[in-house]
C-alpha cells in the first residue's frame, strides 16, 4: 500500500465516506500503507458494557459468546458489538511499522493499543479458541492496524499483561475525572463533592483514586449491593459509601443526597456497565454540578432530554477514552494505591 490516509478512511469498505469507527465493514488485510502499524495480537480486552451485554443475550453460555464474538471480528473485520456501539482494546507485539508512521513505535515493542477495537481493522486466526467465552480478557492471535492518528503505549516492565490491559481499558477515565474535579474546584474558590456510580469496578474505582488526588473534599463511591460495598470499604478508597440501584433514578437521587448531607453531588461521574443510569444521575447532581458518562451503556440523548426535562442545570461531559497523558497518570494511581491494584487483581481473577 502507499501512504494511507491517517485517520484509516482507506480502510472502510461499507459504507463509502465514513471514518472507520462508523463503518460497518473495515479492510483487514495485513499489508500496511506507509504510515501504518501492524500488531501481532496476543490478547483482546472487551469492554465492560459490551462483554455484560454479550453474557446477558447469551445467558451466561461461554461457547455461544465465544462464537457472537469471533462472528463479529470476522464479519466486520473489526470488534464492534452493534448493540453497545462499543468493543475493546488490545495488547500485542509490533510486528512492522511504515516508514512514514508518526507514532514512534518499533519491531518487537509490546503495546497495548489505546484506541477502540471499533476502528481498529482486526483479522483473527486461532477461531478464539484459546478463550472460554466467560471473561472479559481474550488470549488469542491474528494481527491488528493502527493508523498515523492512533495511540499506542509501550507496557510497562513491573505489571503483569493483564493487568496493564485491564489498566489501559479504562485509562482514560480518572484523567478526565482528575482534570475535572480541578476544573470545577477553581472555579468556585472552593474543593467539590464526587459521587462515583459503578465505583467498585475498574473505571469506577480509579475515578475514585482520581478524585482524591484532585483533593476533592468528599468522595462518595456508589455501589449495587452490600457485597460491593464491603469490598470498596476494604480498599479505603472511598471517604463514604452508598448501596443504591443507579436505575432506579430516585432511590438513586435520595441515596446520593443522603450520603451527603442532604446535597447532590458538584461532580457525578457514570460508570456502570448498564443502560438507564442517565436521569439517576442527573437527579443525584446538584445545581452547576457536572455529570461524567464514562460508561458505553449511556444514551445521550436520554442524558439530555432528560436533563431537560428534569429542568436540570447540570454540565454534562461524554468521556472520550482520551485526555494527553492518561495512560502514565492511571498507571501512576496503581503504583500509588496499593488496594486499587488489589481491586483490578481480584476482578482479573475472576472475582466481581
Amino acid at each position: 500500500m502507499s501512504t494511507g490516509s491517517p485517520v484509516g478512511s482507506h480502510r472502510v469498505v461499507s459504507p463509502a465516506g465514513v471514518l472507520p469507527q462508523a463503518a460497518d465493514q473495515l479492510d483487514d488485510t495485513p499489508d500496511t500503507a506507509e504510515n501504518e502499524v501492524r500488531i501481532r495480537v496476543e490478547r483482546l480486552n472487551l469492554d465492560a458494557a459490551s462483554y455484560r451485554q454479550l453474557h446477558t443475550a447469551h445467558s451466561g453460555d461461554g461457547p455461544a459468546i465465544r462464537a457472537a464474538v469471533l462472528d463479529l471480528i470476522e464479519r466486520r473485520g473489526k470488534m464492534h458489538n452493534p448493540e453497545t456501539g462499543s468493543g475493546g482494546m488490545l495488547i500485542g507485539t509490533v510486528d512492522a511499522v511504515g516508514e512514514r508512521s508518526p507514532l514512534g513505535l518499533e519491531p518487537g515493542q509490546k503495546i497495548a493499543t489505546l484506541v477502540s477495537l471499533t476502528l481498529t481493522p482486526l483479522r483473527i486466526d486461532d477461531g478464539l479458541a484459546r478463550w472460554d467465552g466467560l471473561s472479559e480478557q481474550i488470549p488469542t492471535s491474528g494481527h491488528a492496524v493502527l493508523f498515523a492518528r492512533s495511540i499506542a503505549a509501550v507496557l510497562p516492565d513491573d505489571l503483569p499483561e493483564e493487568l496493564a490491559l485491564a489498566v489501559f481499558d479504562v485509562c482514560g477515565a480518572p484523567a478526565l475525572v482528575r482534570r475535572t474535579v480541578l476544573r470545577k474546584t477553581s472555579a468556585r474558590r472552593a474543593r467539590c463533592t464526587v459521587a462515583v456510580l459503578g465505583a467498585a469496578g475498574k473505571s469506577g474505582s480509579l475515578s475514585l483514586a482520581a478524585a482524591h488526588d484532585a483533593r476533592a473534599a468528599t468522595v462518595l463511591g456508589v455501589v449495587r449491593d452490600d457485597a460491593e460495598a464491603a469490598r470498596l470499604k476494604a480498599t479505603g478508597l472511598a471517604d463514604r459509601i452508598a448501596v443504591a440501584d443507579a436505575t432506579d433514578p430516585l432511590a438513586l437521587a435520595e441515596a446520593v443526597t443522603d450520603a451527603l448531607d442532604g446535597r447532590g453531588a458538584d461532580v457525578t461521574v457514570v460508570c456502570v456497565d448498564v443502560p438507564g443510569c442517565e436521569h439517576g444521575a442527573i437527579l443525584a447532581t446538584g445545581t452547576g454540578g457536572t455529570v461524567v458518562f464514562f460508561s458505553m451503556a449511556t444514551s445521550f440523548p436520554a442524558a439530555a432530554l432528560g436533563a431537560e426535562g428534569l429542568a436540570a442545570d447540570v454540565e454534562m461531559l461524554i468521556g472520550n477514552g482520551y485526555v494527553p497523558g492518561h495512560a502514565d497518570y492511571a498507571l501512576s494511581l496503581m503504583a500509588a494505591n496499593p488496594p486499587l491494584r488489589e481491586l483490578f487483581e481480584a476482578r482479573i481473577g475472576g472475582g466481581e
